[in-house]
């Protein structure tokens, strides 16, 4: 599951060409091999821990094809951002690309979709772990639920005291989870059996596109890394050798996984939970079941508590941008605690929960929505990218196969696009109620309660020939 994007903040970038191809001074101290890393772990995400199975629900075995579709469409995705990090290794991520590209209310809305949409699969990554946990211990079906809520718990803690579960734990948990997968594949491989590829296509190709759009989910991320551009070392040569790495690296995990859990497992893979566990038990002792467990579990806590931190900055930055209640602003600086950004972020997360739970737990809508809006961010980025981007450069390119792809995903995505197109409306409706304010503040600059707060946009911003008004 990606981090959401946080609004832009001045860097050192700002007023430069879009299509400068000069190199970037170095930044940071990331290396390929670290950058690689990072990316795996942005990428890889706690998907391997379920959406094999859910795969094999909907497109039966024809589900290792829609992972190879993925993988093939996450190539000129993962290119696209990485171009743009390249240029542009600013915090603000997809948002900095789309409000220099396409304004304010195409950011916003951008904005929206992670902090609200993407916030979505909070549930999701607890309930994941949870399921784990309770398969090692024993126990019924509440009991998931109780632990699921248990998980959420210490992310929301940390973060409130401005503690962070750092960056190399993190990796070293991710790589962890990897190494994992790669025993339990190679281990079940040989109780792999052909017969339990037929029949191929149990739900047509209808099913293989529900399985596409599910796994959008296991390969989002891509633009993730792009908040942490500005770490890397010589980005114009380090981030796309990492994109290189992290594609084939990512690439090979979910394909092996989800031919095991396809030909090992056979029909009985669809109604799994623990697909991993389920792996274990065919040829690993108990022991490596019990590995399993603890390693998705503490994944799942390194996972949640980044994902917290990152929805709370992002909540205070909208609120200082005024594209969220400005009570929600203290705490967005550097080294800030947003502690009122993660009270509505805890909110958020317990209501999706809930939601979850009343619904029995089926979590296909929950991912679904998530990746809706991801593609929908996706495609707020490409198009970014074909404006910023130098028109007939590798990058350029990349972005406008990204574009064409994007269109599809957005074709599969179907119903679930009523979530961020509400979204987007929401952020429409925002700027003309900012619109508006602003021209009340010009016409009464001295109204009773003192000079209104939208007046401070009006001084020249920075890129303001690349940032349209609302």
């Amino acid at each position: 599951m990606p981090a959401p994007t946080t609004s832009p903040r001045p860097d050192a970038t700002a007023g430069r060409d879009p299509a400068d191809p000069t190199p970037l001074a170095p930044h940071g101290a990331v290396g390929v091999l670290l950058g690689s890393a990072w990316y795996v772990a942005a990428v890889l995400g706690t998907g391997i821990l379920l959406l094999p199975a859910l795969a094999v629900e909907v497109a039966g075995p024809a589900s290792v094809v829609a992972v190879a579709l993925v993988l093939l469409a996450s190539v000129p995705l993962a290119a696209t951002f990485a171009a743009l990090a390249t240029r542009y290794p600013d915090a603000g991520g997809v948002a900095t690309y789309v409000r220099r590209a396409l304004g304010p209310t195409a950011a916003r809305a951008t904005g929206y979709w992670f902090f609200f949409g993407v916030c979505v699969g909070t549930p999701v990554v607890a309930l994941l772990g949870a399921e784990y946990v309770v398969a090692m211990v024993g126990g019924d079906g509440p009991l998931v639920y109780v632990v699921a809520a248990v998980l959420l718990v210490p992310p929301f803690a940390t973060n409130a005291v401005g503690l962070r579960l750092a960056g190399p734990v993190q990796l070293a948990l991710t790589g962890g989870l990897v190494a994992i997968v790669v025993v339990v594949a190679a281990a079940a491989a040989p109780a792999a059996q052909t017969a339990h590829l037929t029949p191929f296509l149990p739900h047509g190709w209808a099913g293989v596109g529900a399985a596409v759009s599910l796994y959008v989910w296991a390969f989002a991320g891509w633009e993730a890394v792009t908040h942490v551009a500005g770490e890397f070392r010589d980005p114009r040569r380090t981030i796309p050798r990492a994109t290189a790495a992290a594609l084939v690296v990512v690439g090979a995990a979910y394909l092996a996984l989800q031919w095991v859990t396809v030909t090992a497992l056979g029909p009985a893979a669809a109604s799994s939970t623990v697909p991993l566990l389920d792996l274990v038990d065919l040829r690993l002792p108990s022991a490596a079941r019990v590995a399993v467990a603890v390693v998705a579990a503490v994944v799942t806590l390194g996972v949640l508590n980044a994902y917290v931190a990152a929805f709370a900055k992002l909540g205070a930055s909208l609120g200082r941008d005024g594209d969220l209640p400005r009570w929600l602003e203290p705490g967005g600086e550097a080294g800030g605690v947003p502690r009122r950004a993660l009270v509505v972020v805890g909110a958020l997360a317990t209501g999706y929960l809930a939601l979850a739970v009343a619904t029995g737990g089926d979590l296909g809508p929950f991912v679904l929505v998530h990746t809706s809006c991801m593609v929908a961010i996706y495609g707020t980025g490409v198009v970014a990218a074909l404006r910023l981007l130098r028109r007939g450069t590798p990058g350029w390119w990349a972005a406008l196969a990204a574009c064409v792809l994007v269109v599809g995903l957005l074709v599969l995505a179907g119903a679930h696009l009523l979530v961020p197109a509400a979204l987007g409306g929401v952020a429409v409706v925002v700027g003309l109620v900012r619109s508006r304010l602003r021209r009340l503040g010009a016409t009464h600059p001295q109204a009773p309660d003192g000079p209104p707060r939208a007046t401070r946009v009006q001084r020249p911003r920075q890129d303001s020939n690349l940032q349209p008004t609302d």
